[in-house]
């Protein structure tokens, strides 16, 4: 049984408290300068970001059930954030409605955790996911171009912020640009050569040591200016009812996705320590996280892949881990905020670049395209590539219609996508293997060297019996039956039809009246439980007869009677 407050600390040895010392070093070197990155791209001040990562991992750690898992601000729900606040009406104040936000996502997460609602990260497919993720890395990357390049940018959906780029090139500030690349050229070899170093900490660090050493400010080099040291104020932000209540929409968008991020990362490293994660006390955790955030005037927070990568490399035992990296980000709010005052607007940029850039995933949209036969597409025609459109809709919709919008569309794309494979599901005309007792059978499609029974008509519809798809299993059912010569007998395998509904029970009963006034008769066979429960609760008259093998509906048809 999972113990009630801070799981992750089940059997905790003391053993393990060093190398969960040095994982929360680990952690605290990629998170400060990336949450500073991440408070930028959500329009907010960078210390926004440390003031988010205290009480998201102190409160992950209390309830959360992963041992590795890293709570703090993300690239994805940063840019989602942004888009909510951008998409306000009014004259609000960015930062307190960016941290009312956050409050509003946990309290949706909590009581979706309460409500046991954990499931409903199963709606955003992954392939949805991915696409998404692919569009918002594009959309974060041209937002940053102008401050890596010392240029104004502009507004809009992606391509607007392309081509106001691209209108700029002529106005590019040298100084900026050459500390912009330099500092995203190191990013990329330290990640290359060095990947045990924080880089963006090391980077970070010689950028102002640099702008230090020369002055770069005083020639013009935009920095990040002045950082507020100390504590963050605790309270309820600013808002009003209204405002709160436009924002709660976007609080759940952002629940989702920072939900199904989390999960799958929290997941991932469990497996392989052998441990189970309960997605509704993770939901909690994401809640209690985002409430600690957004009291203690920070911005959405949800768990993180990359960080969670570095903790468990390095060697993370617990979420004692997360509480040093906690410690540590207290210290770096009350002593060192002034070291990063002089940081340049340019290396931030390069920061954000390098964290996004492996999002951009191209390489899984060409796997999704490549899933597809001369089968499948014959069966499920437009829809045979499924999963590549939810993707490529979901990636679409960020860059067009920003982020919000974009991933309502992707999970929109695939659910329809989904119905409409649904409703043609595959209908698979089965052949038995040999003539022992219990033999499998086959589909005859792919296994042609097994004749079928004289006769008899075995077929499997892959998909459950819907309403969704009553009509076309009665059409394509008759459809073979009409090209099976001496048909005496269909019989249907209910071992991959794992539910019916009323209006598919009703229509095997019109099917066995159809395929009786065609000389023959219908039969169902295997996993047949659910459907008598329901033939029976709807009183249909003539309804198919019923066998627990397919083996003995042929004997039946065979001899030409009912069961006994």
């Amino acid at each position: 049984m999972t113990r009630f407050l801070a799981p992750s600390f089940s059997g905790y040895r003391r053993t393990s408290v060093r190398p969960d010392l040095l994982a929360g070093l680990a952690v605290w070197a990629v998170l400060v300068p990336e949450s500073l990155a991440y408070a930028a791209i959500a329009g907010v001040p960078p210390v926004v970001g440390l003031y988010a990562a205290v009480p998201a991992l102190a409160l992950y750690a209390l309830a959360g059930t992963s041992r590795q898992l890293v709570v703090s601000p993300m690239s994805a729900t940063a840019a989602l954030s942004a888009g909510i606040v951008a998409g306000i009406a009014g004259d609000g104040d960015p930062v307190a409605l960016t941290t009312a936000l956050a409050l509003a996502t946990g309290i949706v997460a909590v009581l979706a955790g309460l409500l046991r609602l954990g499931f409903l990260a199963a709606f955003i497919s992954e392939p949805v996911l991915k696409g998404f993720i692919i569009g918002l890395a594009l959309t974060i990357m041209i937002g940053q171009v102008p401050d890596l390049i010392g240029v104004d940018g502009g507004s809009g959906n992606f391509f607007q912020k392309t081509w106001a780029v691209l209108g700029q090139l002529g106005d590019i500030d040298a100084l900026t640009i050459v500390v912009g690349l330099a500092s995203l050229a190191a990013l990329v070899v330290l990640r290359r050569t060095m990947p045990l170093l924080p880089g963006s900490l090391v980077v970070v660090l010689l950028a102002i040591g640099a702008t230090v050493l020369f002055g770069l400010d005083d020639r013009g080099l935009a920095v990040v200016g002045h950082i507020d040291a100390g504590l963050p104020q605790a309270g309820i932000p600013d808002v009003t009812g209204p405002e709160f209540a436009e924002i709660l929409g976007g609080a759940v968008g952002l629940m989702l996705v920072g939900f199904a991020e989390g999960l799958g990362a929290a997941k991932t490293y469990a497996a392989g320590q052998g441990y189970d994660i309960d997605p509704n006390r993770e939901l909690v955790g994401l809640g209690l996280s985002n409430l600690g955030s957004g009291f203690l005037s920070g911005m959405v927070v949800n768990g993180s892949l990359s960080k969670t990568a570095v903790s468990a490399g390095a060697g993370a035992r617990s979420q004692f881990s997360a509480l040093t990296a906690a410690v540590l980000t207290v210290v770096t709010l009350l002593f060192l905020t002034g070291l990063f005052e002089r940081l340049p607007e340019a290396t931030l940029a390069a920061v954000v670049v390098a964290a996004v850039v492996e999002l951009v995933d191209v390489r899984s949209l060409r796997r999704l395209w490549r899933v597809r036969t001369s089968r499948m597409a014959r069966v499920y025609q437009v829809t045979a590539r499924a999963d590549f459109m939810g993707a490529a809709a979901a990636l679409l919709g960020v860059l067009v219609f920003e982020t919000l919008p974009g991933l309502v569309i992707g999970i929109a794309v695939s659910l329809i996508l989904l119905l409409a494979r649904t409703s043609r599901p595959r209908i698979a005309t089965l052949a038995p293997v040999g003539d022992e007792p219990g033999r499998p059978w086959v589909d005859a499609a792919r296994n042609p060297r097994y004749p079928a029974v004289p006769g008899i008509l075995a077929v499997r519809v892959e998909a459950p019996l819907l309403f969704a798809n009553a009509e076309y299993v009665r059409f394509r059912v008759r459809e073979l039956a009409a090209q099976t010569p001496g048909l005496r007998l269909v019989v249907l395998d209910g071992r991959a039809t794992p539910s019916i509904d009323v209006t598919a029970a009703a229509m095997l009963v019109q099917l066995r009246s159809d395929l009786q006034g065609d000389g023959c008769d219908l039969a169902l066979a295997e996993g047949i439980g659910q459907v008598r429960d329901v033939l029976a609760r709807i009183g249909a008259k003539g309804e198919p007869h019923l066998y627990t093998t397919l083996d003995d509906a042929v004997r039946a048809g065979r001899a030409d009677h009912g069961p006994a």
